[in-house]
């Protein structure tokens, strides 16, 4: 891939409050100083942020691909998440407060926290896990999966937790993959008013999976013991949480883990074929994740954070569990939909909690927008200091409508861009000192180095190119789990004179003012009449227009231009689809950001294909443009829909 043209200009910017700024843990640029003149430095100093158990000897060893950090280093991840909280004013501060659909709510305090894990620990070891041996949990948004995770952790043992709505094969596969010693799952979770039998699944996914040897099973459903349609119990191996808890002793010593030893596995979303087994480790991941958590975020010890991704996803791991307990932070956990029973969910739990820090992603505030601004008009958000976006890049419009409706045009947004393999935020504002741009993931933060390249490796100082990390980070990715081969050959030989350099996937700009703006998977680059234009800024001009609420765009073969456009819409609430709107959105693209970019299909729609963690699942929107046979959907949220968009397009073709 060569340069990107970059079509797409934004010129608004939002700099912080004076109020923000003067309350800012960051309000210069002394920490970019400092990461500048030694990175190393920087990141050993924020790493003895943390509580060690033996000090480590050396900051980092980089032989490319491959990165050791905090060699010597010894330390465990519980406890820098929950004991060292304990022992002084925030032992009964509350740590999880969690909301259920149904209305059912918990709060723990780090004490709690603090005996429940031990507990659970306890359990694990009982059931014949030791260091090393590896646990899946499978289980819905409920305090059990961030106990079971931070147990894991005590005791040295390995989790990968399997988001609860991925089907028995996605489970069986990811457990087998893995070895997986013990599961542990749920008799059930809540999602829009309707009990998903996750027991059941993992019955079906065990069917296959003989490395696993016995079930934890949490009791979610009320009086659901029994119940032989959701939790049909197999004598021997399937255990009920709440009584193997009766009886574990309340304390459990942690393990002295060395800073590389792995703290999780996390396969990532989407897969086909094998499962891609994405390796963190303790003393990096926990570093990158605490410090990024702290900065990003503002972090005061007032704050209750919300971040809504679960934890299935890195999201989860880093922004709901491990960074912000990391940092002795309150943090929400609410199990179910966002328009359950009603639109405005999120916006009363918000209230409810006085939450002030709140994250999500551009595919939910879309959907906001879709429902309209009533539902939040209901409810006191004054609380809110913070607004956050995580997943993909958000469209200028959607961002300036969650400055405007959620933020009541107070509240700086972090735009931020990672992914799983990076374990923690590496581009994104720091807001009490970036003037933020609708769109733009702004800058790195201090500490990672990021530029943009061509196909041969020169850089690109403004324009479109591909994105690359050329320093390596505490919380990278280590390798893939089984198949370092495959590690080495996903991410690092995209310049094959660079093994230093990292290759996320993504194409992006630079403007003026040095900012990132992520354009999007580079599979995802449409190429028309020799302009290689990138998604993002199509679907951003169609969202843009008062009509849309959310958009895809995919390449179409072309004989003559290599490749056409096709848009797939879905309408704001009180506008209906018409040949003359289709009409008007495919001008309005086009005097936008011109006339190669003019859509030459364009397809409404109620819904579009998404993965469970709410990505646009571009790959079956080609499949359907061109007319083929649709591709592994799986992990969708919704299969109907996908098939629903085919049936449609097909109609419409002849």
């Amino acid at each position: 891939m060569s340069d990107l043209d970059t079509l797409l200009t934004e010129n608004r910017s939002f700099p912080p409050s004076e109020h923000f700024r003067h309350q800012a843990l960051v309000r210069d640029d002394a920490l970019h100083r400092e990461a500048e003149r030694d990175y190393e430095a920087f990141w050993a100093r924020h790493a003895r942020e943390l509580e060690w158990m033996v000090p480590f000897t050396d900051t980092l060893d980089w032989t490319p691909p491959h990165a050791r950090w905090f060699h010597g280093g010894r330390l465990n991840v519980s406890v820098n998440c929950i004991d060292r909280w304990v022992r002084g004013p925030h032992r009964n501060k509350a740590a999880i407060v969690w909301e259920g659909e149904p209305g059912d709510s918990r709060v723990l305090t780090y004490w709690d926290l603090y005996r429940e894990v031990q507990k659970f620990a306890n359990v694990l070891k009982s059931l014949g896990v030791r260091r090393g041996d590896r646990v899946g949990i499978y289980l819905p948004l409920i305090p059990e999966a961030a106990i079971a995770m931070l147990a894991c952790a005590r005791i040295g043992a390995i989790h990968s937790v399997v988001f609860g709505g991925f089907s028995p094969e996605s489970l069986r596969d990811r457990m087998n993959d893995a070895e997986a010693k013990v599961l542990i799952t749920a008799d059930g979770g809540y999602r829009r008013g309707q009990v998903t039998a996750l027991k059941r699944n993992a019955d079906k996914a065990l069917e296959d999976a003989p490395t696993v040897k016995h079930v934890v099973v949490v009791q979610r459903r009320p009086g659901g013991m029994g119940d032989e349609s959701f939790a049909q119990m197999r004598e021997g191996r399937d255990h009920w949480w709440h009584r193997l808890m009766q009886s574990a002793k309340a304390e459990c010593p942690p393990e002295a883990m060395d800073a590389e030893d792995v703290l999780f596995i996390l396969y990532t979303s989407g897969t086909t074929g094998k499962p891609k087994g994405i390796v963190h480790t303790t003393g990096g991941y926990l570093t990158g994740v605490a410090a990024t958590t702290k900065y990003v975020f503002d972090l005061k010890d007032d704050d209750v954070f919300w971040c809504t991704a679960d934890v299935g996803w890195i999201t989860g791991h880093s922004y709901l569990v491990y960074g912000p307990l990391a940092n002795g932070t309150t943090c929400v956990m609410y199990e179910g939909a966002p328009d359950w029973p009603e639109r405005n969910r999120f916006w009363e739990i918000c209230e409810k909690y006085g939450v002030s820090v709140f994250y999500t992603a551009p595919t939910a505030i879309r959907a906001f927008m879709k429902w309209g601004e009533q539902h939040p008009a209901r409810h006191d958000l004054s609380r809110l200091r913070l607004l956050g976006t995580v997943g993909e890049p958000i469209n200028p419009e959607a961002w300036i409508w969650y400055h405007k409706v959620i933020g009541g045009l107070r509240c700086p947004i972090v735009d931020t861009w990672w992914q799983t393999e990076t374990g923690a935020i590496v581009i994104s504002p720091l807001p009490g000192l970036t003037s933020t741009k609708p769109g733009s993931a702004t800058q790195p933060l201090p500490g990672f180095f990021a530029t943009l390249l061509d196909s041969k490796a020169n850089e690109i100082g403004v324009g479109g190119g591909l994105l690359a990390l050329t320093r390596p980070w505490p919380s990278m990715l280590r390798t893939i789990w089984g198949d370092d081969d495959r590690y080495v050959q996903t991410y690092f030989t995209k310049w094959a004179d660079r093994p230093d350099l990292y290759f996320p996937g993504d194409g992006a700009k630079r403007d003026d003012d040095g900012f990132f703006w992520i354009m999007g998977r580079v599979d995802d680059v449409l190429n028309v009449a020799g302009h290689r234009i990138g998604t993002m800024e199509v679907e951003s001009a169609l969202v843009e227009h008062p009509a849309v609420a959310e958009a895809a765009v995919v390449g179409k073969s072309h004989e003559l231009k290599g490749q056409s456009i096709a848009a797939f819409v879905t309408l704001r609430d009180g506008y209906h689809q018409s040949p003359a709107l289709r009409d008007e959105l495919r001008e309005f693209v086009a005097e936008k950001i011109g006339a190669i970019a003019r859509p030459d299909d364009v397809l409404f729609s109620a819904d579009l294909p998404k993965t469970r963690s709410g990505k646009i699942m571009r790959r079956l929107l080609r499949d359907i443009a061109e007319g083929r046979t649709l591709g592994d959907t799986t992990t969708l949220a919704d299969p109907s829909v996908v098939a629903s968009l085919k049936d449609q397009y097909e109609a419409e073709e002849s």
